[in-house]
This record gives structure tokens, C-alpha cells and sequence, in this order.
């Protein structure tokens, strides 16, 4: 299933929206086998009949959802489920995107898939959350907390840009 967000309303509508996607992915490494990224942000480059919508001085913004594989809980380092996950980003994770130039706009435990972490994050545009990615894939310390909270999991990701009328840009 494939959908185009352009419009920012955070609180409701995407994370119902978003409930329930399942498409593995290397989470670990960014994009994983979803393909070449489509540009997001002020490059955005939509059908005519939506790029009317999008604001010329939008950032990029990412959607990832992690859902833990809770069928390996106990297997090889993997000791714990969700709160595993919460404690590598809580310890580590997101200082880290934020030390190689992301901005993290929001974390949020989903409350109908409770084993999912749902974040927000923000680039200037779609080169900017490639440099991210590069800087923080090949972090030594991301490696070093990487082996420390071993939390399998599949990922979805949604990348978007702000409508031209959204409050968040």
C-alpha cells in the first residue's frame, strides 16, 4: 500500500492512517530495499496535480515506524521488546541522528501496536537526509549501541513534504 502525505496534521489522522503498514526494511541502514528515494522537501518533485500543494519552503520530513519482531524476544543478545528499543533511542539514538544534522521532530509510543516506536524526523531536503544517513550509518558509536540493544524489527518509512498552508514547515 502506497500513500502520499502532504499535509502535516500530526496528531490523528496520520498515525491512524499509518496503523497497521507492514514493510520490512533495513531500518538500521535508512532506506533499506524500498529503492531510490523519491525528493521530498523544497525539490519535491510531484505530479503537476499535487505539487500545487506543497510549500515551496518545505523541509523534508520522515516518518519511520518500528515495530519489534517479538518472536525473537530471548534470541542471541535480543533480551527484552519495546521498551529495548525506547531505551536505545532514550540512551543514544537520537542524539546521535541530531549530532549528524537531523532534527528529531517527535517520538511516540503507538498505542494500538504497542510493540511500534513511531518518529518524526526533519531535513532541509532529500540530499540533507542522505548526509544524515551516511554520517550516522558509519558512526562508530551507533555500531557500539547497535550491538548493545540488538532489537530486531521491521521499519516503514514515509517521507513528506509540508502543505503549502501547514503550520510545520
Amino acid at each position: 500500500m502506497t500513500k502520499r502525505f502532504v499535509s502535516m496534521g500530526l496528531a490523528w489522522g496520520l498515525l491512524a492512517a499509518l496503523a497497521g503498514i507492514g514493510e520490512l526494511d533495513a531500518a538500521q541502514r535508512g532506506r533499506g530495499n524500498q529503492g531510490p528515494p523519491a525528493p521530498c522537501g523544497p525539490k519535491a518533485d510531484l505530479a503537476p496535480e499535487f505539487s500545487n500543494n506543497v510549500a515551496e519552503d518545505s523541509r523534508c520530513f520522515e516518518i519511520r515506524m518500528y515495530t519489534v519482531d517479538q518472536s525473537r524476544v530471548g534470541q542471541g543478545n535480543f533480551e527484552g521488546g519495546i521498551d529495548e528499543l525506547h531505551q536505545r533511542f532514550r540512551e543514544k539514538e537520537v542524539e546521535l541522528f541530531e549530532k549528524h544534522g537531523a532534527e528529531i521532530v517527535a517520538v511516540w509510543q503507538h498505542l494500538e501496536n504497542p510493540d511500534t516506536l513511531v518518529w518524526m524526523l526533519a531535513y532541509r531536503d532529500r540530499d540533507h537526509r542522505e548526509e544524515v544517513w551516511a554520517g550516522f550509518a558509519a558512526d562508530p558509536e551507533w555500531t557500539e549501541l547497535m550491538r548493545k540493544y540488538m532489537v530486531p524489527l521491521s521499519a516503514n518509512t514515509f517521507m513528506m513534504s509540508a502543505a503549502d498552508y501547514s503550520p510545520l514547515k
